[in-house]
């Protein structure tokens, strides 16, 4: 179950992401983590979230993000929110890590989803940033905050997900891990 300061450790990355708070401590309204990446460069695909908007501010560093197919910059001290339903992305092209503050409204279960994330990557089941297919299947079909990859089309996407979601909790597949958060869905 994450906690207010707890902190997720990628073991690979160094990447670090901490619980400022939690779903539980906003009474779902937002979840806040201050974010720490020391990897470069793309760590998911460009996705959509379909009913949550993210803000960022940067402590320091630089992020790069992309937003209407176009890559900027937010640098020390600047803010941006990225909408729901539109194509995005976050990263850190530099040398330096870039720290940052994330906030995700409304939180659902987008806390539990980080916690679970952290527990696949540290047991080595995410490669390049990416979930195995029938793992990607099984989370976009149970995990209440639905996120979307831009680069297929949603009724693609649609059908797969509401066909081999199923399918891969058969295969023992989970959205959510006890293992790693306390509950599984």
């Amino acid at each position: 179950m994450p906690f207010k300061g707890q902190i997720l450790t990628d073991k690979f990355t160094g990447d670090t992401f901490e619980f400022i708070e939690t779903a539980k401590d906003t009474d779902g309204k937002r979840v806040t983590l201050r974010i720490s990446l020391k990897s470069k460069g793309k760590t998911v695909d460009d996705h959509i979230h379909m009913l949550q908007s993210e803000t960022f501010k940067v402590f320091s560093g630089r992020l790069t993000y992309f937003l209407n197919k176009e890559k900027r910059y937010l640098n020390m001290d600047e803010t941006i929110t990225l909408p729901k339903n539109v194509a995005h992305n976050h990263y850190n092209t530099d040398e330096e890590p870039v720290i940052y503050l994330q906030t995700i409204t409304p939180a659902i279960d987008i806390d539990y989803f980080i916690e679970n994330l952290f527990g696949l990557i540290n047991d080595g089941k995410v490669k390049n940033g990416q979930l195995s297919f029938l793992q990607a299947m099984v989370t976009a079909k149970y995990l209440e905050s639905p996120s979307r990859l831009a680069s297929i089309p949603r009724g693609i996407q649609e059908l797969l997900i509401n066909t081999l979601g199923p399918l891969s909790r058969l295969f023992g597949y989970r959205a959510i891990y006890a293992k790693y958060t306390g509950l599984e869905k």
